[in-house]
């Protein structure tokens, strides 16, 4: 089992790279959701790191890999320049589970 992470910051990259990781750079929509299926799609992926700035281009597939897939566990990660949410992120996803809004 192994990590692969989905960027759009080539400094993120570059350190995962570092560490051992693999990963793909993607700026749009269509190729976050493209790498992600990708990701998805092979077995030995075990977790998916993405960057918050690609969690923004395709948050409902992410969401829902997150909350019902049992493989790839998704981990949303800062990037290079800092957090772009707030720290009640993980509050406002379980809110949105239960079927909360605000």
């Amino acid at each position: 089992m192994r990590c692969f992470c989905i960027s759009d910051d080539p400094d993120v990259l570059t350190g995962m790279r570092l560490a051992g990781i693999e990963g793909t750079a993607a700026s749009t929509k269509r190729e976050v959701d493209l790498a992600v299926s990708r990701a998805a799609a092979d077995p030995g992926v075990a977790v998916l790191i993405v960057t918050e700035g690609c969690y923004a281009l395709c948050r409902e597939r992410l969401d829902e890999l997150k909350l019902s897939a049992a493989r790839p566990l998704v981990n949303v990660i800062s990037d290079s320049h800092g957090g772009r949410s707030g720290s009640d992120s993980i509050m406002r996803l379980i809110n949105e589970a239960i079927g909360i809004k605000f």
